[in-house]
């Protein structure tokens, strides 16, 4: 086998609709657009979303709720993942280097901690964010908070 007798394997290519050409082909007269109208014309364009004067998909649909463009998305990190890493690293300050340094964040994510699990040990801890519940465990622990 050579490059000269490559071939589609069979049925997966047709052949394409050649229309307006004559009546014998079945396709000449009107070509496909059907009688009068805009359609039938050469220059027309449907717009985006039309459904042949059907009540468009976009206008059945309910719209509600908002989006607001200012959130500002967190990457949760728990408390049990924190006591996890101090214990299996011998960590004392766990910042937001040292996350992206073991495969918990990727560089462009906001970090927030919060309260799941238990934390034993007197950790430093650097993060965008903060719960209350996860303040008071990491203050009573012995270890410090600090907001990046």
């Amino acid at each position: 086998m050579d490059l000269s007798n490559l071939k589609p394997a069979k049925g997966s290519v047709k052949a394409v609709k050649r229309i307006g050409r004559g009546q014998g082909s079945g396709r000449g007269g009107t070509s496909t657009r059907g009688h009068k109208g805009a359609g039938s014309r050469s220059g027309t364009k449907k717009s985006l979303g039309y459904e042949g004067g059907q009540m468009p998909l976009v206008r059945r649909v309910p719209k509600f709720g908002f989006k607001n463009i200012n959130r500002k998305e967190y990457k949760a990190i728990n408390l049990l993942t924190i006591q996890n890493l101090a214990d299996t690293h011998q960590l004392s300050v766990v910042s937001f280097e040292t996350l992206q340094q073991y495969g918990l964040v990727s560089k462009n994510v906001l970090v927030k901690v919060l309260a799941k699990g238990e934390l034993k040990a007197k950790v430093e801890v650097h993060a965008h964010g903060f719960s209350a519940a996860a303040v008071k465990a990491i203050e009573a622990a012995g270890g410090n908070v600090v907001k990046i």
